[in-house]
C-alpha cells in the first residue's frame, strides 16, 4: 500500500486570533492509497453555522466515499460543499475559501476556491504557490505576475468562492510530480498577508520536524505585533519520503506506452511522425530556456542588468510552453530580483534614497528564495549608499553653481562626485561625467571670451597710438592681439590686423620719394646770375631820372 511505502507528516494550528469565534477549519485524512487535506476561512458573518466547517467536512465526506486523483471527481468533492452552503444559506449567505491538496502519495493535485493558499518548497526554494482567485491577483497578472499581493487593497475583493450564486468555478491543477523532503504548506489570508513566502522558507531551515515549523511560523506571524490579528490558519506537511512506482508496476506503464507504440504504428506513421516532432520542439524549448538563463545570468554578472532582464524573460516564456513550473519559478525570480535592483538603481540616482533602499532590501528578500541569488550586489548596494548620499549632495551642489554660472566651482563638486562613483561602480556615473563635459565646455568658452575681449582692447590700444602716429607702439598691440585672434581661431580678425600692421609699418616707414622730371641733375651747375658783378646796364627808371 502506498502509505505504508511512505512518509507524510501533518502538523497545523488554527486560532481565532484577535476574536472570539475562529471562522477558519482545517482537516485531512490519509487513506491507503490516497489523502486529502482541507483549510478553509469563512467569509460570512453567521454566528450559529461555521461555513468553513460545513465546507471541510463535505468535501472529506465525499472524498471517503470515492477517494480519487481524478480532477473530474475533485472538482464534484467542491461542487459538493458549493450545494451544501447554499443549502444551508438561511440567514445570511454562507461563504468560505478554501484550498485542497489531493495526494497519492507520489503526486498531487491543488484546488482552489477564493485566496486560500498553498505553497510548495523543494530544497527549500519555493517551487510552486497557488493563485488567487482575486481582483489583486487580476491586477497582478495583467502587469507583473512576481509582484506580491499580500498588502494589496484587492487582496478581498474575491472573483470566485465556496457559496457563490452563479458561476462556481474552482480552479483545479494537473498533477504535480512530488520528491523526497518536500514540503506543502497550506494557509488561509489570516497567515500569509503577515508572513510571506520569503519568511516561510526562512523557517525551513532549522525546522527537521512540522511541529517545529508551525511554532516557528507561528512566532514570526505573532512577532509582527498588530492591533488587529485576524482568524488564522496554517498546516505543514512534510514528505519526507514519497511513493516510488515498484517495478511491477513500471512494467505496467511500459506494456501500455509500447501498445499505444503498436497502435501507432498499425494505424499510421503520422502519430509517431507528430510525437518526433514534438519532442523535437520540446528539446529546442529546454535548450533555448537554458541558453537565455545562462546569458542572463551573465549580463547580470556583468552590471548590465537591462539585457538580463530581457533574457531572463524570455528562458520563463520557454520554461511557460515547456509546463516547467520549477524553471518558470527560478527565471521569474531572478527576473523579479533584476527588475528591482534597476528600480533600486533608478530611485538612487534620482535621489530617492529610502525608496531605493527599499527596493534593494525587497531584491534581497526574493534572491534568499533561489539560494541568494544577486545578494553580493545587492548587499553591496546597501553599503554603498552613505556614498551614494554623498554623490547625490556634490551633484545637487554643482548642479546649483552650475546654474549660478559658477562653472569652476561645479566643476569641481561634479569631479569630487565622479571619483566616488567611479570607487562604486554607481550606475549614474555617466551622467555626471556628462555635467562635467558641460561645465568644462562652460569654462572654455568664457575662457575663449575673455581672451577674445583682450585681443579687442590690444586692438582698440593699436588704433589709438596710430592715431597719434606711434606707429611702433601701434604695431606692438596690432602684433599682439593678432596671436590672440590666431588663438580662438577668428581668422577674419587676423586678416584684418595684418592689414592694420602693414598701414603702421608704411607710415613708420615711408618709401623715397622719386625727383621732378624738369629739374636739372645734380651734378650740373646752376644757371648763372647778376648778383656779384662790378656794372650793370641802367634800368629804364633811372635813365629817366638822369635824363631829368
Amino acid at each position: 500500500m502506498r502509505k505504508e511505502n511512505s512518509n507524510f507528516k501533518t502538523s497545523f494550528l488554527s486560532e481565532a486570533g484577535s476574536f472570539l469565534q475562529n471562522k477558519d477549519y482545517f482537516a485531512y485524512t490519509e487513506l491507503d492509497d490516497v489523502a486529502c487535506w482541507v483549510a478553509v476561512k469563512g467569509l460570512d458573518s453567521d454566528q450559529e453555522i461555521s461555513s468553513a466547517e460545513l465546507a471541510v467536512k463535505a468535501i472529506l465526506e465525499k472524498f471517503m466515499e470515492k477517494p480519487s486523483m481524478s480532477r473530474r471527481k475533485i472538482k464534484q468533492y467542491l461542487q459538493y460543499a458549493q450545494d451544501i452552503l447554499q443549502a444551508q444559506s438561511l440567514r445570511v449567505r454562507l461563504k468560505a475559501s478554501i484550498v485542497i491538496v489531493v495526494s497519492d502519495y507520489s503526486k498531487m493535485i491543488v484546488a482552489v476556491a477564493g485566496n486560500s493558499r498553498l505553497y510548495h518548497f523543494r530544497n527549500g526554494t519555493l517551487t510552486f504557490k497557488s493563485t488567487d482567485q482575486s481582483l489583486a491577483q487580476e491586477i497582478v497578472n495583467d502587469r507583473n505576475r512576481s509582484l506580491d499581493i499580500s498588502q494589496h487593497e484587492e487582496r478581498t475583493n474575491l472573483l470566485n468562492y465556496l457559496g457563490k450564486p452563479k458561476e462556481f468555478q474552482p480552479f483545479v491543477s494537473k498533477k504535480m510530480k512530488l520528491m523526497d523532503d518536500d514540503v506543502l504548506v497550506l494557509c488561509t489570508a489570516g497567515f500569509w498577508e503577515d508572513v510571506n513566502e520569503i519568511e516561510m522558507a526562512d523557517a525551513l531551515e532549522d525546522a527537521k520536524e512540522p511541529e517545529k515549523y508551525i511554532d516557528v511560523l507561528e512566532e514570526v506571524l505573532l512577532s509582527r505585533q498588530k492591533k488587529v490579528v485576524n482568524n488564522y490558519t496554517v498546516a505543514a506537511i512534510f514528505a519526507n519520503k514519497v511513493y516510488q512506482e515498484t517495478n511491477k508496476k513500471k512494467m505496467k506503464y511500459i506494456k501500455m506506452i509500447v501498445a499505444a507504440l503498436i497502435l501507432a504504428l498499425v494505424v499510421g506513421g503520422g502519430t509517431i511522425f507528430y510525437q518526433a516532432k514534438q519532442a523535437k520542439k520540446m528539446a529546442e524549448l529546454t535548450v533555448e530556456m537554458k541558453d537565455h538563463e545562462k546569458s542572463g545570468n551573465q549580463y547580470f554578472q556583468d552590471g548590465t542588468y537591462d539585457k538580463a532582464l530581457l533574457e531572463y524573460s524570455e528562458g520563463r516564456n520557454a520554461a511557460k510552453k515547456l509546463k516547467d513550473p520549477i524553471h518558470r519559478n527560478v527565471l521569474a525570480r531572478k527576473l523579479r530580483v533584476t527588475d528591482l535592483i534597476i528600480s533600486g538603481d533608478k530611485a538612487a540616482e534620482e535621489g530617492k534614497f529610502n525608496d531605493a533602499l527599499e527596493q534593494y532590501e525587497k531584491a534581497k528578500k526574493e534572491g534568499k528564495l533561489i539560494k541568494d541569488f544577486g545578494k553580493a550586489v545587492v548587499e553591496q548596494r546597501i553599503a554603498n549608499m552613505d556614498t551614494i548620499v554623498q554623490i547625490a549632495e556634490a551633484v545637487k551642489d554643482g548642479d546649483f553653481r552650475f546654474e549660478a554660472e559658477d562653472y569652476n566651482g561645479a566643476l569641481e563638486m561634479y569631479q569630487k562626485a565622479r571619483k566616488k562613483a567611479l570607487t562604486i561602480a554607481f550606475t549614474g556615473e555617466p551622467e555626471i561625467k556628462t555635467k562635467i563635459e558641460e561645465a568644462e565646455a562652460k569654462i572654455a568658452e568664457l575662457k575663449k571670451a575673455q581672451k577674445e575681449l583682450k585681443a579687442e582692447g590690444l586692438e582698440k590700444s593699436g588704433d589709438q597710438s596710430y592715431a597719434r602716429q606711434e606707429f611702433g607702439k601701434a604695431i606692438e598691440y596690432y602684433t599682439l592681439a593678432q596671436e590672440i585672434y590666431q588663438e580662438t581661431e577668428l581668422l577674419s580678425k587676423v586678416l584684418g590686423l595684418e592689414r592694420k600692421v602693414m598701414n603702421a609699418n608704411d607710415k613708420l616707414n615711408p618709401p623715397p620719394q622719386a625727383p621732378a622730371a624738369d629739374a636739372a641733375p645734380p651734378d650740373q651747375a646752376a644757371p648763372p646770375t647778376n648778383e656779384g658783378t662790378a656794372a650793370s646796364e641802367p634800368s629804364d627808371a633811372e635813365v629817366m631820372k638822369e635824363g631829368k
